[in-house]
């Protein structure tokens, strides 16, 4: 199917026309290893799968590549502050070495529960310092960069059109920064390779040709995006916030040291707020895949709430938000295990719901026509293989329970007759508290007319 992007590079849709015909590679700026990721990261992270998802779905044989920020991100999301797994080792009394293993497999269960598929590779920084040497070197010698007491900077004025992803050109940059520019040519300059302090030594510092230290942020994406995709590839995505700093840096780097574009199409989620407001964990609504479970969640209920807005609008969470998305997906997967077995289609809906997806990923209106199918008055087993085609991008797990009966325990049938008998004895007390028992294992039970109801939460 023809499929339309937004590119952030270009600002509007354009068709989307892989540099190799039947191929796609696809770079995403993947997690900074120093805490776990929030669920506002990881909107992003489900951003970039359904797009992956979406053109697998397509037809195309997708690269997708996801790198692993274990050093060289500063605190000041450019070329200052603390590099933030120092800040990291100082909370946690651990190695960087250490908090970075202990943060990415936190980061890899989190994409595992939230079924956003594995990458094809995850490129660490800290196993590609000679690649963003190299790529120092190339810029050196193409004369971009020049040298201060505390690093080799990049020369935003030495190429002429800094900016152009954001849509602000240097000289507007400039005019509103408002920073300290220390030894800087200008002030939208930044770091490519950061010399270590005198007298202190590093868990993660290397030599180089310039001195013993360590990469800036930016360099290891334009290095490690060429190395496993080559230059120019397809989509480069990430969140909103990346645009006018890091993905403008990796631009500029890339241009400068291959006088290539680094990506054709340049893609970016939107912001998670929090009950309308900026999600922060000074202001204690910063929330993880362990926060919500904790909170009787699923993480898939996130996934649906995700979802049901599109990737370049903002989407306010509120636990009333996600306790809806947890409502849908039940009512969902409770409709599809009394269906029969897959087999035929329905090609109308099928057509329907690829060509909201090939609208710039429009899933919300891909979750619309596929709530209009399961409501149809189709056979079952015919909505049940399109169902499944449609999970392949939407990625809710439904191959877990179409066509598949609940199969209830036996301790929790117990519980069930238990609590039956306390209602018919009017104990309610013990009916409420076999009824939290009941939930704690995972099942909830519902009173009706013909007796009690058990369904999996």
């Amino acid at each position: 199917m023809s499929i339309k992007l937004y590119n952030t590079l270009t600002r509007q849709k354009e068709d989307f026309k892989p540099i190799h015909k039947g191929k796609a590679g696809i770079y995403a700026c993947g997690p900074t290893v120093y805490w776990f990721a929030h669920i506002g990261n990881l909107r992003s992270f489900v951003f970039a799968d359904v797009l992956r998802r979406t053109l697998t779905h397509s037809g195309l044989d997708v690269k997708f590549v996801m790198n692993i920020t274990d050093v060289g991100h500063l605190t000041d999301d450019a070329s200052d502050g603390e590099d933030k797994m120092i800040v990291a080792m100082k909370r946690e009394g651990k190695t960087a070495y250490e908090i970075a293993e202990f943060y990415t497999q936190a980061f890899m269960k989190d994409i595992d529960r939230l079924n956003i598929l594995s990458a094809d590779e995850y490129p660490r920084a800290t196993d590609h310092i000679q690649e963003q040497i190299d790529m120092v070197s190339s810029l050196e010698k193409n004369g971009y960069t020049y040298q201060t007491s505390d690093g080799v900077y990049f020369d935003t004025s030495k190429l002429k059109d800094y900016g152009r992803l954001s849509g602000q050109l240097a000289e507007e940059k400039k005019a509103g920064a408002r920073i300290d520019m220390g030894e800087k040519k200008n002030s939208t300059d930044f770091a490519l390779w950061k010399f270590s302090p005198d007298g202190v030594q590093r868990d993660m510092e290397w030599e180089s040709p310039w001195g013993v230290g360590f990469p800036g942020w930016h360099i290891e994406c334009s290095a490690m995006s060429v190395k496993y995709l080559d230059a120019p590839f397809d989509i480069h995505t990430g969140g909103i916030d990346h645009i006018a700093v890091h993905h403008e840096n990796e631009l500029a780097q890339t241009q400068g040291a291959l006088d290539a574009l680094q990506a054709n199409v340049w893609m970016h989620g939107e912001f998670l707020t929090v009950d309308g407001g900026r999600m922060g964990k000074s202001l204690g609504n910063l929330f993880t895949v362990d926060d919500l479970i904790e909170k009787g969640f699923d993480p898939i209920d996130f996934r649906y709430l995700v979802l049901g807005a599109h990737y370049r609008t903002q989407l306010n969470f509120t636990f009333e938000a996600l306790t809806a998305a947890q409502n849908a997906l039940n009512r969902l997967r409770e409709t599809v295990r009394a269906w029969e077995a897959p087999g035929g289609d329905i090609k109308e809906f099928e057509d329907r719901f690829n060509a909201a997806l090939a609208d710039d990923l429009n899933t919300p209106q891909a979750l619309a026509v596929m709530w209009e199918m399961v409501d149809s008055d189709h056979s079952t087993s015919a909505k049940a293989k399109s169902l499944l085609r449609f999970d392949e991008v939407l990625g809710l797990g439904m191959d877990l329970y179409v066509a598949v009966p609940l199969e209830v325990p036996e301790n929790v049938r117990v519980l069930v007759s238990e609590r039956e008998q306390a209602r018919i004895d009017k104990d309610w007390g013990l009916s409420d508290a076999l009824r939290i028992k009941i939930a704690e294992v995972g099942y909830l039970v519902e009173d009706t007319d013909s007796g009690s109801v058990v369904k999996q939460k």
